[in-house]
């Protein structure tokens, strides 16, 4: 069972909406670091890592660095735009 659909234990141990609200945004928190880094390993190592090896050449390494700061600023760009259309 899950964290959302498995009811709080012990006595008294209902949650407030402050609590639920804290655990619904690391839960959220959680899930956007895990997409991250898989999206990172999937997109960006893939097309930067042409030789794995024991250490990054300087090229891979600056491909890296460009590939997630544009992943970072699309990733940005949506949000701000999901924010923007859904306060109207």
């Amino acid at each position: 069972m899950d964290s959302f659909s498995s009811p709080p234990s012990g006595p008294g141990s209902s949650m407030s909406p402050d609590d639920l609200m804290d655990q619904l945004k690391t839960q959220l928190a959680q899930a956007y670091a895990q997409e991250f880094l898989e999206t990172v390993r999937e997109k960006c190592f893939d097309k930067c890592i042409t030789k794995p090896g024991s250490s990054l050449s300087s090229g891979e390494g600056s491909c890296i660095s460009r590939c997630v700061d544009r992943y970072i600023e699309a990733t940005g760009i949506i949000s701000k735009a999901l924010f923007k259309s859904s306060s109207h």
